[in-house]
């Protein structure tokens, strides 16, 4: 084409390099843990200036430069070479200039997908939903040396864990930090990882050595880097850890699969029309003439028949995408049905299925001041689909799926039971508004304003779907 599609030879080396060796690493920690300052730092490999340099460089939105606070979940790419060194993300001539995704993606030859994430309270429904979503290989929790973690610091830590994320820990910004402040906030973090729910063991990474020590080992271990982003103490030893960490989830073991798309946003791009975005969670896709995908599911729980006309990956057009790639497709859908597209769909190939109803096998949270009895209603979380939904049915089990111990603490009361924090159930869901794709084995996590519970879904009761 017009110099922007890459030759055959690259294009195979760019969507491997771009899905199984792409690393997703959510960014997580406090509000004022430095996240954004730190992924800017990291991907331009420019040193931070204390005034907000590093961070307004890779922020979205106008408030949130001039707030300093992050909103929107939003994601960076970062490359190394296969010797390990990183890829600076400064254009070599202009040096305010950033690389765009192309670019990187063309030098790398691995990569790194950094989801900054928002810290603030106020949007924690975001960060759930972004981690939920995000498919994070691993989880950077940041905790700024001069204050011990809140508890915010706690509810981003249990939620990487719930999903069963490995986490690395690293403290920013202790250049000049007082010893006495520092050392509070460490053991803090400390006690909070080693906390029953958790689990972790504490491991200081010093020297390269101790990164070659924890990096097969995180399931147990939690490392913890000590970093600053104005003195530059620490980013290396950062990127090296990067660097080693493995892929942790195998997408491409899962190109066997029938093709499946989860939704993440979508556009309306002038003169080629609805574009969506997200991830490939299953399966491959050749784009075309040829391509029939449903698209849905609409409110009605039906699916749109459709052409996926073209395919990006990191802004770069492809003829095929394949699973652990995030990518951009194109529909061509005429102006009624484009009003019915949303974030929180998915696009197949095959028999697709909608449904209200889910059964799933949760476990409460400890800690948490509430009580679940029937018609509670929550905010449900499966991968890319977010809606509030009613347990209509409640039963306790014992044995469970997860391998974790009997519930003893839920009561059965005349109207039925109620769950107390940390018991454990089966329950039958119903969303509230409309009908969902999901699949048995999907992870869910519910919250009515912070993080509740977490669970897995057992099964989805048989909905015929009829495609429009």
């Amino acid at each position: 084409g017009n110099g922007s599609s890459a030759t055959p030879k690259d294009k195979t080396t760019i969507s491997e390099t771009l899905s199984s060796r792409n690393i997703r690493v959510a960014v997580v920690g406090n509000v004022d843990a430095g996240k954004s300052t730190l992924i800017g730092t990291l991907t331009s490999s420019q040193l931070d200036d204390g005034r907000g340099r590093a961070r307004t460089s890779i922020m979205k939105h106008r408030h949130e430069i001039e707030s300093g606070r992050t909103s929107t979940a939003s994601t960076h790419l970062m490359g190394f070479r296969s010797s390990g060194e990183p890829i600076a993300g400064r254009d070599q001539i202009r040096t305010n200039k950033r690389k765009t995704e192309d670019e990187v993606a063309r030098e790398s030859h691995r990569l790194i997908t950094l989801m900054d994430l928002a810290g603030h309270e106020k949007y924690l429904k975001t960060t759930i939903h972004g981690v939920s979503s995000g498919m994070a290989d691993y989880a950077l929790i940041l905790v700024n040396s001069r204050h011990p973690p809140t508890h915010m610091t706690q509810h981003h830590l249990n939620l990487c864990c719930s999903f069963g994320i490995p986490v690395i820990v690293v403290f920013t910004k202790i250049d000049g930090c007082p010893e006495h402040a520092f050392k509070t906030s460490k053991s803090e973090v400390m006690a909070l990882l080693r906390a029953p729910d958790i689990g972790k063991k504490p491991f200081a990474v010093r020297n390269e050595r101790d990164v070659a020590t924890c990096v097969g080992k995180l399931n147990t271990l939690a490392p913890m880097i000590e970093t600053s982003c104005v003195t530059g103490e620490g980013i290396n030893l950062l990127q090296k850890l990067l660097f080693t960490l493995s892929k942790r989830r195998r997408h491409e073991n899962k190109v066997s699969r029938p093709f499946e798309f989860l939704v993440e946003d979508i556009f309306n791009v002038p003169g080629v029309g609805p574009v969506v975005s997200g991830f490939v969670n299953a399966g491959e896709l050749t784009v075309g003439s040829t391509a029939n995908v449903y698209v849905g599911p609409t409110d009605d729980g039906t699916f749109m028949k459709t052409l996926a006309k073209s395919a990006h990956i990191a802004r770069i057009n492809t003829q095929h995408i394949t699973s652990g790639q995030s990518a951009c497709l194109a529909f061509s859908l005429n102006k009624e049905l484009r009003k019915k597209l949303r974030r929180g769909m998915v696009v197949l190939r095959e028999n697709p299925t909608s449904t209200r109803e889910f059964d799933a096998e949760i476990c409460v949270l400890k800690g948490e001041g509430t009580t679940i009895r029937r018609s509670y209603q929550a905010y449900v979380h499966i991968l890319n689909v977010r809606q509030s939904a009613y347990a209509r049915q409640i039963e306790i089990v014992n044995h469970n799926s997860m391998g974790l111990p009997p519930s003893h603490n839920a009561e059965f009361e005349e109207d039925g039971i109620v769950l107390r924090p940390g018991s454990r159930a089966k329950v039958r869901f119903e969303f509230a508004k409309r009908p969902e794709y999901i699949r048995p084995g999907m992870r869910m996590l519910f919250r009515d304003g912070r993080v509740r519970g977490v669970g897995i879904i057992t099964n989805v009761p048989k909905e015929v779907a009829v495609a429009v």
